[in-house]
């Protein structure tokens, strides 16, 4: 409701804190598109870059001029959301020694596409003899494992990493596992300070 009464047009993430008794506190907007934004578009089949680019282009100034404030809120509302989708962000960073950046040549780079109950998305801009330099950030893939219930896409994420095979540089793909196999994460009751095995 906070972006209607503002007209905001264009894709945001709005950011809060929980706090232990489930209060919400707002944090921040960030007036753009996420890292995490394939979530969003596995559980509502929208695709964001699209409607972005279209608003810059300014395809739907027209319609938002003729639309009131509750109507827009109704239309944001009414977008359909369907199962769960999990996203794991691939960096070449090593877990094991305080998240260090692994540069260097990627040997292997495969990542599993058994989706088992549900399906699985790979978005990366790298293949196989590449190289991941030290310059910049270390972020190599995100895989989005989507599936009709949180358990299966728990477990759909599960079944695809531990099916990758990345080789030449260290990657945060045994963390990854790990937190999907907490007691913690798998009841949703887990915060910051849950992760498994590694001081952060």
């Amino acid at each position: 409701m906070a972006t209607a009464r503002i007209r905001y047009r264009g894709a945001g993430t709005i950011e809060f804190l929980r706090a232990p008794d489930g209060q919400l506190y707002f944090m921040e907007m960030n007036t753009r598109l996420q890292v995490e934004h394939p979530v969003t578009e596995c559980v509502t089949g929208v695709d964001i870059v699209r409607a972005q680019l279209e608003i810059a282009a300014n395809y739907s100034d027209a319609l938002h001029r003729q639309l009131s404030t509750n109507e827009l809120f109704t239309r944001h509302a009414q977008i359909p959301v369907n199962g769960h989708a999990i996203e794991c962000r691939i960096n070449a960073e090593d877990p094991e020694r305080d998240f260090q950046p692994t540069p260097g040549k990627l040997e292997v780079f495969e990542f599993g596409k058994d989706a088992g109950p549900g399906k699985i998305r790979v978005d990366t801009h790298l293949k196989a003899g590449d190289e991941v330099p030290p310059y910049y950030d270390s972020l190599i893939a995100k895989v989005i494992a989507w599936a009709s219930t949180r358990d299966q896409a728990i477990e759909t994420m599960r079944r695809a990493l531990a099916a990758s095979r990345v080789e030449g540089v260290k990657t945060t793909i045994p963390l990854h596992l790990a937190v999907l196999a907490s007691e913690e994460f798998q009841s949703g009751n887990y915060d910051t300070l849950s992760i498994p095995g590694w001081q952060v």
